[in-house]
């Protein structure tokens, strides 16, 4: 029996409910330029078709390294954690079942950590794109730093990293809803783990109006609070001081912006300043993409309406082309 060896790559996709978009995140996998891949597919509980579709990609693909893994639901960081602990490449990327990558993340994200021991994270930029056939819109992130991290996600979850990253900092926080990425790429700055930025739109998010980002940007201050308690060496004691509160009893009367320490508050600032930003380049697009297609449409029954015009001034024209 041939040594067949482990992959490079684990790529880990946890899906719950998602069926409708599994097949379209596989295929971007399928699509990649870089070839050295597995892929997990981590079943969070589903009550729709998710396993049955799981197994249709694999039976279709059974050159591929594609496997399925099925645990009762725990969110999206139980089931990541799930995946990349069965997981058995030496770099992981997380990828959601609704989003997609370009078919050379793999190859330019991978070329960052073989060629760099010292960085253990390759991050690149995002293009969103919608269910409704609206183009695709590329949205630039800042060059990576450990202080502006501390500061707003400025990397998305969907990055390559060193499988010991994650063994360092011990997984993504399985009690946390909404903000695990970042509260997760905090306890990498903790640890000391540096990252490399890709100035490319090679990950594709899915622009929707639910899912765990909307969840987040409503509860930004509360997020931020939990991150500064899961890693309080990072943060001044005032600081400290607010977290606990908020995640305490007086939760209430430290949220107003008048209580939230002046480091905290301007994070939150720029934070609701990017994410207006990324809403309004999503209606504008959105907005000239209707008007694209009503000016097309209009074009359209305008011809139509010049071709009759010409058939009525010329009844020859009908009869000598059916000749």
């Amino acid at each position: 029996m041939s040594h067949n060896p482990d992959p490079v790559v684990s790529v880990v996709i946890p899906c719950h409910d998602y069926a409708r978009y599994l097949p379209e995140a596989v295929s971007s996998i399928l699509a990649q330029t870089f070839r050295d891949w597995e892929l997990l597919i981590v079943d969070d509980g589903s009550t729709d078709n998710t396993v049955e579709v799981a197994r249709s990609l694999i039976a279709r693909h059974p050159d591929r390294r594609i496997s399925i893994v099925q645990r009762a639901n725990g969110g999206v960081s139980a089931a990541r954690n799930t995946g990349i602990e069965a997981a058995t490449g030496r770099y992981v990327l997380p990828l959601d079942a609704d989003d997609v990558i370009a078919p050379t993340m793999l190859e330019k994200t991978v070329a960052v950590l073989d060629d760099s021991p010292g960085i253990a994270i390759a991050s690149t930029d995002v293009f969103t794109f919608t269910d409704d056939d609206l183009p695709p819109q590329a949205m630039s992130l800042p060059a990576y730093s450990r202080e502006l991290m501390l500061q707003r996600l400025i990397m998305f979850y969907c990055s390559l990293f060193r499988r010991e990253v994650w063994q360092a900092v011990g997984g993504y926080d399985e009690s946390m809803r909404a903000g695990e990425d970042w509260d997760f790429w905090v306890g990498c700055v903790e640890h000391g783990f540096d990252a490399h930025h890709i100035h490319e739109p090679l990950f594709g998010a899915r622009n929707k109006d639910t899912g765990l980002h909307v969840e987040a940007a409503e509860n930004d201050l509360a997020i931020r609070a939990r991150i500064v308690a899961n890693h309080p060496s990072l943060f001044k004691p005032i600081t400290r001081g607010w977290a606990r509160a908020v995640l305490g009893q007086d939760a209430e009367n430290c949220l107003p912006d008048e209580r939230v320490p002046d480091d905290i508050l301007t994070r939150a600032a720029e934070m609701d300043h990017f994410l207006t930003a990324v809403m309004a380049l999503q209606r504008t697009a959105r907005v000239q993409h209707y008007h694209i297609q009503r000016l097309e449409k209009e074009l359209a029954a305008h011809r139509h309406a010049a071709g009759s015009l010409a058939q009525e001034k010329d009844p020859t024209a009908s009869a000598v082309s059916a000749v």
